[in-house]
């Protein structure tokens, strides 16, 4: 238990529907094995990432008070630029050596979710950088896209309908993140880790992480184990969304990132997660008369806003207003 698995996900976007089923199973081992794994064979050319971290690293490099433009804690959606330490992953550790910009599904502002004032609805807020919104606007969409054809195969494993996860994520409340973890020794201090140990809150995640590495992963042993980058892959991990969903079948499981030594390190999560109404309750093939629902029904934005809170100062008072 000291490899994550990798798959190649390349049959799943062939003619041929009965190479499905080989992907899947692997697919349903690593997620109850590991809650993680990679993936190769993916739609995603080389060119679009190198496009993206040409932007990321010219964004990350601007002066803090014209990225502060678009703060992200003057939003009661959650869209824009979090400068370093605005996020706290481990509780029991200083506030993560990151910074961040995050954007969702654009929704103008006469949209009815939007004038209704739903949480975390709205529109992007991008910088002004030449090129920066096609790009991004472009590979939320395509990364929505590859999440929900490895969703699809889950279904196969999970004994449900096939368009089951296609269905709940009409207009989803996925987010695409970019994130700078400069390097190590600016730390506040010691014990200031780039992303401190933590489950993902929701469905699925997929992640792309440059050469720098810091990734590490706790293997069912309790071992943190590295999950090091590899060339045209995506780390694809399980949120807690998903294990509830799963009633534990599938794992949630914590991970974190150390901070290089002496290098900038850039990654790129996309958060894949259904409409903010979706009902999350167990799945049926996922309960028996030995193994009951773990957890009530809840929503998925009931759901996802209770974890913001846990983790964003800055959503804890708006909150208490």
């Amino acid at each position: 238990m000291d490899q994550l698995p990798i798959i190649d996900i390349s049959p799943l976007y062939s003619d041929n529907q009965n190479a499905w089923p080989a992907v899947a199973a692997q697919i349903d081992q690593a997620c109850r094995e590991w809650g993680f794994f990679y993936i190769k064979g993916h739609p995603i050319p080389a060119q679009r990432i190198d496009a993206l971290l040409d932007h990321a690293q010219r964004f990350f490099a601007r002066p803090a008070q014209e990225k502060l433009q678009i703060d992200i804690t003057q939003t009661r959606h959650h869209r824009g630029y979090g400068a370093i330490a605005t996020e706290q992953l481990d509780p029991d550790k200083p506030s993560d050596l990151k910074e961040t910009f995050d954007m969702g599904l654009h929704l103008p502002a006469n949209h009815p979710e939007v004038l209704a004032e739903k949480p975390l609805r709205g529109p992007n807020r991008h910088p002004a950088q030449a090129g920066w919104e096609t790009l991004m606007e472009q590979h939320y969409l395509d990364m929505q896209a590859l999440a929900q054809t490895l969703l699809r195969a889950m279904t196969i494993a999970l004994g449900i309908e096939r368009d089951f996860f296609d269905s709940r994520f009409n207009e989803p409340v996925s987010v695409l993140r970019m994130i700078h973890y400069p390097p190590r020794h600016t730390a506040s201090s010691a014990e200031q880790q780039g992303a401190g140990a933590h489950t993902d809150y929701g469905c699925i995640t997929l992640l792309y992480q440059d050469s720098a590495g810091g990734l590490q992963v706790k293997n069912v042993n309790g071992e943190w184990i590295d999950a090091p980058p590899i060339d045209g892959t995506f780390v694809v991990n399980l949120g807690d969304m998903m294990a509830r969903w799963s009633n534990d079948r599938y794992r949630s499981t914590p991970h974190r990132v150390n901070s290089p030594l002496g290098v900038d390190r850039y990654s790129m999560p996309f958060f894949a997660e259904p409409h903010p109404d979706t009902r999350i309750e167990c799945l049926p093939g996922c309960q028996d008369a030995q193994h009951p629902a773990k957890y009530p029904t809840t929503t998925c934005a009931e759901f996802l806003l209770s974890r913001f809170a846990d983790t964003y100062a800055y959503r804890r008072e708006q909150e208490a207003v």
